[in-house]
């Protein structure tokens, strides 16, 4: 008998995003281009907003805050963005730096191959899984996947005191 547990979801999307993002930032290596693909749901943002908040970049992005904070704080230290004060001490502005500017064409390039390979392997699965990530996530703003789990854990019986 095979003891071996199946792998979880959790570990099924980070194991996807790491096959994903692997091959994206090797095609951007190769290009030489000093970008991560993690960058992309930022520099986009920009691209639709200009200069933004933190705040407001996660908020456009579909990032947590801590996520859009640790990738800016990144990008600036690789002098894709600049960042400068708002309006009150604690909010920061961003902005594209012209380094990312001169990238730009070469990253329009990048992302149209990628979403046409993504648009490729959609085509070979039995779903889509855009389509389902879509359904995944407005299921779980409907209901938070802690609640999910908290009326789990009120239904389930207590496991025995381990030894």
């Amino acid at each position: 008998m095979d003891s071996r547990r199946s792998p979880t979801l959790g570990t099924l999307l980070r194991h996807l995003i790491d096959l994903l993002d692997e091959a994206v930032g090797q095609t951007y290596e190769r290009s030489g281009l000093d970008y991560r693909p993690r960058y992309t749901p930022v520099v986009r943002a920009l691209l639709d907003l200009g200069p933004a908040s933190i705040r407001t970049i996660a908020k456009h992005a579909s990032l947590t805050h801590s996520a859009a904070s640790q990738t800016i704080s990144q990008m600036s230290r690789d002098g894709l963005v600049r960042l400068r004060p708002g309006n009150d001490a604690r909010e920061r502005i961003v902005l594209l730096a012209p380094k990312a500017q001169d990238m730009l064409p070469a990253l329009g390039r990048h992302w149209e191959a990628t979403n046409a390979a993504a648009q490729h392997l959609e085509q070979e699965l039995s779903a889509s899984l855009s389509a389902l990530l879509r359904e995944a996530i407005r299921a779980l703003e409907t209901q938070p996947f802690l609640d999910r789990i908290d009326q789990r854990i009120a239904k389930s019986k207590p496991s025995p005191p381990m030894r």
